[in-house]
């Protein structure tokens, strides 16, 4: 009988694998390193950040193969409006060919923590069903770092993913949002395409009534990351523009 092999859900850094003054070993434990170091098959949400963590890898801890010889499969993407094109169950379960056959397999997203606001919680899922061991390394995740920066409440809150694009979705979501946040007192968290932070700042600021409290983190873990919380009356005497290619959170309470 086979052995199977494990899915581990490998963090990644939260640049996007951009910022070379980055040092890895700030946003990483050296455990995440050496396991990273070592496999040979990996489930990505984008082949090209992996890459460009595994490269940091291999000045730290050097790789069991070179890069050119792992594995590197990208996750099924969705058809545009986010809906699967058929039935693609069968490429998913694909993945985890290498772990029935006994090696240990690597999810990892773009930035950040797999499976949490990201497609790859598909995968676990699967693994579950095939009896593969999932096992979580530990590493950063914006939305819970922007959570505890925030001063908002820790204690209840949600993620909402991405607002719609156009302005009149958009709006009556923000609003929506913002009586949800009342009657819970539930902070309710968001993100945004880098290019359109400033779009969302400006809509959230324009949507939310002045004594909502908005809390905005900006490159968090990377040099010159930020957070700022502050009432939206506050926050519209002392505009603060933000950049189009960093990676942003946006929290609020009502």
């Amino acid at each position: 009988m086979s052995t199977l092999g494990r899915l581990l859900l490998m963090p990644n850094t939260l640049d996007f694998g951009v910022d070379d003054s980055l040092d890895l070993r700030e946003v990483l434990p050296d455990r995440v390193i050496a396991q990273a170091a070592r496999l040979t098959h990996w489930a990505a949400e984008n082949a090209k950040t992996t890459r460009a963590l595994l490269k940091r890898v291999d000045a730290i801890a050097p790789l069991a193969q070179p890069l050119q010889s792992v594995q590197i499969v990208e996750l099924p993407r969705a058809a545009k409006g986010g809906k699967a094109a058929g039935d693609d169950s069968g490429a998913w379960r694909a993945l985890l060919a290498p772990a029935l056959a006994g090696h240990d397999v690597g999810l990892i997203s773009e930035a950040g923590l797999p499976a949490v606001a990201d497609p790859g919680a598909r995968l676990v899922a699967l693994a579950h069903e095939a009896g593969i061991e999932v096992v979580p390394l530990s590493g950063p995740s914006s939305l819970l770092l922007a959570v505890a920066a925030s001063g908002l409440n820790g204690q209840s809150f949600a993620f909402v993913g991405y607002l719609p694009v156009d302005a009149g979705g958009r709006t009556a979501r923000i609003k929506e949002l913002e009586a949800l946040s009342a009657k819970a007192q539930q902070t309710q968290l968001l993100i945004e395409t880098p290019y359109r932070n400033e779009s969302m700042r400006q809509a959230l600021l324009s949507a939310l009534k002045p004594s909502t409290r908005l809390s905005i983190s900006v490159g968090l873990t990377l040099p010159g990351g930020w957070t700022r919380t502050a009432t939206v009356a506050e926050w519209r005497r002392h505009a603060t523009a933000l950049p189009d290619r960093i990676p942003a959170v946006f929290s609020l309470l009502a």
